[in-house]
């Protein structure tokens, strides 16, 4: 009988991680059969999807509380289907908030887990590794200091490097990424990424749009770009464009290249990165995919008053632990690039930093070398090591 491995993702970025280890399953145990909650990479690679997977793309938090029916029903529907057939194994891909609820209530019932992506207890709420303990039988970790995080608190754990580092090229070619976008080749090119969700475009893109006059005052030449991970995204942040006109901006999604892709069947927003000379992002994923590429950056983030109120309530803190947000500073150690972070985040505080990033070439061939060191140290053959790892579990070898 073939395995059977339960699986949720609720964020393109988990969706990504996913349809890599399907594919690193698919190479070790050919008739493995994954289902439960995903999105187009793991579609793509013959995944069983009872739920799509931008059903849970907004849980947690204040986003959630519109939604907290449906997102109960789906929760009650795969926990139902998965304790009357339990899967050899079930596997949670990030989405804290979801899964490791749902992994409490499979492993108490007797299926093992196993959750991809540990939630960043080194930043805030430290205390959750005790809901960890309970619900996780075996942690995947993207990030070489996690492992011994989990180690401490007795969790088994495997460092499985980050595909990403896999999947983007260690020399990228911004040549061929501007041949795709149809861009200058000598042009100066900002890529502007306000974020993937409503609440980041309506906070970020204002500022960053601000900030972006405030750059082509100083070079009048200077082209942006802005990906957007779908229709709607991109038809809000063009209602803030419309708002806080920019000139010499384009605004591109997966409809708008001729593969229907970034190249290869990557995300557009890897061949905007590709092809910039600077970026100014939004603190998460994107900040790790653009240090992969090499390119200097701005990272930033703003939380609504509300939403500060309640993560401060939910962590009992004020600040992270660490005293960085981005994650290739984090994984550094120092303040590799700069972060202008909530009420320092004036578009002329962004213009300033990011006038470096764009001009400074002493400063790009830093960041380009740490960064290439960093890509390196990443660099595992996750699939596989994360696939086997999972079979492991489902056999109950570890």
């Amino acid at each position: 009988m073939s395995l059977r491995i339960g699986m949720v993702a609720g964020e393109p970025s988990g969706d990504l991680l996913a349809g890599r280890i399907i594919g690193g399953l698919h190479a070790q145990a050919p008739d493995v059969h994954c289902a439960g909650i995903g999105g187009p990479q793991m579609l793509a690679r013959g995944f069983e999807a009872w739920h799509p997977m931008h059903a849970l793309t907004v849980f947690g938090y204040v986003d959630a509380l519109k939604r907290i029916p449906s997102l109960l029903s789906i929760y009650g529907n795969v926990k139902k289907r998965w304790l009357a057939e339990p899967p050899s194994v079930f596997v949670g891909i990030d989405a804290p908030d979801f899964n490791l609820r749902l992994e409490q209530q499979l492993r108490e019932a007797g299926t093992p887990t196993v959750h991809f992506v540990g939630p960043s207890i080194w930043a805030w709420r430290y205390e959750r590794i005790h809901k960890i303990r309970a619900s996780v039988s075996h942690m995947l970790v993207l990030f070489p200091f996690e492992e011994e995080i989990y180690r401490k608190e007795g969790i088994p754990v495997t460092y499985v490097g980050h595909p990403l580092a896999g999947a983007i090229p260690m020399e990228p070619d911004r040549a061929a990424a501007r041949r795709r976008l149809g861009l200058d080749a000598d042009a100066r090119i900002l890529a502007i990424l306000p974020g993937s969700r409503s609440s980041e475009i309506r906070l970020l893109a204002p500022r960053f749009l601000e900030a972006a006059r405030l750059l082509q005052a100083r070079d009048p030449a200077l082209q942006c770009v802005v990906p957007m991970v779908n229709a709607q995204r991109r038809a809000e942040f063009e209602a803030l464009l419309a708002e806080h006109p920019v000139k010499n901006l384009r605004v591109v999604t997966s409809d708008d290249l001729a593969d229907g892709q970034g190249g290869g069947g990557a995300p557009v927003a890897w061949s905007v990165m590709e092809a910039s000379t600077a970026v100014l992002v939004a603190s998460g994923t994107a900040t790790l995919e653009t240090a992969l590429y090499k390119r200097p950056m701005v990272i930033s983030y703003v939380l609504s008053p509300w939403m500060r109120r309640i993560m401060a309530w939910k962590s009992g803190q004020q600040r992270p632990y660490l005293p960085w947000v981005g994650l290739p500073n984090v994984l550094l150690r120092d303040f590799a690039v700069p972060e202008v972070l909530q009420d320092d985040a004036t578009p002329q505080a962004l213009a300033d930093a990011t006038w470096i990033a764009l001009t400074d070439d002493a400063n790009r061939n830093r960041v380009e070398a740490r960064f290439t060191a960093m890509h390196q140290e990443l660099l595992r053959d996750t699939p596989q090591l994360a696939a086997q790892a999972i079979l492991e579990v489902a056999h109950g070898a570890r």
